[in-house]
């Protein structure tokens, strides 16, 4: 595959064959999608100003918030030309009936077609539903225009949820969504390392997953804020490789990249024919503009690998 490259010689723009390594990398990190809060978007003025057209951003609910700010939030995506996926959280839904309220109103008020589907933090359900399964089987998504549904899946596992369950969660997922009209994908929980993720997406195969999966990639944040993130989130074993660099405590408010992340993610889709890996998620940890800034970089190819392999640097200005 050809890129245009950005020198010109008399007078036409010349094609430049790109590195397959490098070709992995931006296919992966093309398209992807970003989240963001309520609370958040009260201090963007415009996501125009961070986000490209018709880019997908997901609206986190937080436990004990109002859903009202989640449909002023997705109102205001998409008439700012964005595809806004707002979560819906089980165990914070007090009923069936206030489930298909929010639904209508968000189908009213913002015309949403996309929704991540979640179990939620919370220890005990504020009503009827327990998980992100009791969700679905009401059909109120399908019936009520919703044509994409992330479902959560956990590379480092969930306290909530032991391992056995989570993949017959999996493998209910898979089945229900071979009846749906909706189309499927999993979103992960943010990791810092490809190793469990690959293990995980292994074991995921093994039980029969078959839909396309969105890894959770941490945006560029400092180390301390990273490793604060992923204490509150119960990141596990790839925590492992920050509190390594926290050793060292003049490392604690450098700015991450998670290029490593991405080049072997890259590599691994790139090798094995059935990897469901189709695209990634951005965690904004450090704020919607640099993390953004930063991920176009890489989608549009501006970046540059290292001689060995194991980094790269982006080469447009995120400070």
């Amino acid at each position: 595959m050809a890129i245009l490259s950005n020198m010109v010689s008399a007078g036409k723009w010349e094609p430049e064959e790109m590195d397959p390594v490098k070709q992995q990398i931006v296919d992966l990190a093309a398209g992807f999608s970003i989240e963001t809060t309520p609370g958040s978007a009260l201090k963007i003025p415009d996501y125009r100003e961070h986000l490209r057209a018709g880019a997908t951003v997901s609206v986190t609910f937080l436990p004990g918030s109002d859903f009202a700010d989640t449909i002023a939030t997705a109102k205001r995506l998409k008439d700012e030309g964005f595809v806004p996926a707002p979560h819906f959280v089980a165990r914070s839904i007090p009923s069936k009936a206030m489930l298909e309220e929010n639904l209508k109103r968000l189908q009213g008020e913002a015309g949403i077609e996309e929704a991540v589907v979640l179990a939620g933090g919370v220890s005990e359900p504020l009503g009827e539903f327990d998980n992100s399964m009791d969700l679905l089987a009401t059909g109120l998504f399908e019936a009520h225009g919703i044509k994409r549904i992330g479902v959560a899946g956990h590379p480092e596992g969930s306290p909530d949820i032991p391992p056995a369950r989570a993949f017959e969660a999996l493998r209910w997922k898979n089945d229900y969504a071979r009846g749906s009209a909706a189309d499927f994908y999993i979103a992960t929980q943010f990791c810092f390392e490809a190793a469990p993720i690959i293990a995980w997406e292994k074991a995921a195969w093994e039980a029969g997953n078959t839909l396309p999966i969105h890894i959770g990639v941490p945006g560029l944040a400092t180390l301390k804020t990273l490793i604060n993130h992923a204490k509150a989130c119960g990141v596990g074993p790839s925590m492992r490789m920050l509190t390594r660099q926290a050793r060292n405590i003049a490392k604690l408010l450098t700015v991450q990249q998670p290029d490593r992340l991405l080049i072997d993610l890259a590599r691994h889709k790139a090798t094995i024919p059935h990897s469901a890996i189709a695209k990634i998620h951005v965690y904004p940890l450090g704020g919607l503009r640099r993390s953004a800034k930063w991920s176009y970089g890489v989608a549009d190819g501006d970046f540059a690998l290292a001689k060995n392999g194991k980094k790269f640097s982006v080469t447009v200005d995120v400070d």
